[in-house]
């Protein structure tokens, strides 16, 4: 698990256009994903699929512990009130080497949209194998009425951040920087121990700290015929956007080893109704650091025990 740090968090994505979907994904465009997309229909082994990633990505005794690793694949449905609006993604694509640092490269993004109205977003981060936080970030936003493309820089030694798009820079709020994305993966880590709740000031712009994270309630929440036991968590972001105050989100993570997103909801400002991601399908990762490997491999198992008709998911 991540190390609680009172210093930490971010801003989330600013609502602009269809931004709204924030946690949807594109696909992955590694050679990995490539597979995990041929496949998404057909039944997969997660333990043999897991053995093979193991072969890829041996483990790593410097890397911090993390319940994600590479391989990881999550498929959403998403909604915006009783509409489908298109099908999400969070991937782990690859390791890469940022100025020298390992990173994780992560990606979520969203392809669909309301009739007349297309999406094509994508948000990659690269996180450090050892501290978790960001070392670029790069975001991409196609849709009817607004498009964007931004590439940040991440320097920590200088306390700067730079967009190398418009050559423009500016204070980095923290030595331990995470984006958008990276404190989805961040928040993962943490003990979610149920009636607490966690502030941090490590969004890059100071500007979006602290964000706080309350830890509502246990729960349960069933998707795609599967019911899984949930931690439920309410972000709460300084700014506007998906996870500020008014938006009222709601998260629903696995009360597992693996903290995966289960099920979103945010209210939608000016809309008569609810953004709403729902689980479809999972494609479990390896994590690097050898102890949260052992608890995967360990959690993997009980699971096949205790749900021997769900350990062969699409």
């Amino acid at each position: 698990m991540a190390n609680l740090n009172p210093v930490g968090c971010m801003n989330l994505l600013p609502l602009k256009g269809f931004s709204w979907v924030l946690l949807a994904l594109t696909f992955p465009v590694n050679v990995l994903a490539q597979v995990t997309r041929e496949v998404a229909d057909l039944p997969v082994d997660q333990e043999a699929f897991a053995d093979s990633l193991s072969a890829l990505y041996p483990v790593d005794e410097w890397a911090a512990e993390t319940p994600w690793g590479p391989g990881e694949h999550l498929v959403y449905q998403v909604k915006v009130g009783i509409f489908n609006a298109g099908e999400g993604h969070m991937t782990v694509e690859a390791l890469d080497s940022i100025r020298g640092h390992q990173t994780y490269r992560a990606v979520m993004g969203i392809k669909g949209g309301l009739p007349g109205l297309r999406v094509d977003d994508s948000y990659t981060t690269w996180i450090d194998l050892q501290t978790l936080q960001s070392w670029r970030y790069i975001r991409e936003i196609d849709e009817p009425f607004y498009e964007s493309y931004r590439h940040y820089e991440f320097y920590p030694d200088r306390r700067v951040w730079h967009r190398t798009d418009n050559d423009e820079s500016g204070p980095l709020a923290s030595s331990l920087p995470l984006d958008d994305i990276a404190f989805i993966y961040f928040i993962r880590g943490l003990p979610l121990e149920v009636g607490k709740t966690y502030s941090f000031s490590r969004y890059f712009k100071e500007d979006g700290n602290p964000v706080v994270i309350q830890v509502l309630r246990q729960d349960e929440y069933e998707t795609e015929g599967m019911r899984y036991s949930t931690i439920v968590v309410k972000p709460i972001v300084q700014t506007d956007g998906l996870f500020g105050q008014g938006g009222e989100a709601e998260l629903h993570f696995t009360d597992d080893d693996r903290r995966i997103l289960v099920y979103m909801k945010s209210n939608i400002p000016l809309f008569p109704g609810s953004l709403t991601l729902h689980l479809r399908s999972i494609q479990e990762g390896v994590p690097l650091n050898p102890e949260s490997r052992d608890t995967a491999r360990e959690g993997r198992l009980n699971r096949a025990v205790l749900e021997p008709d769900t350990i062969v998911r699409r």
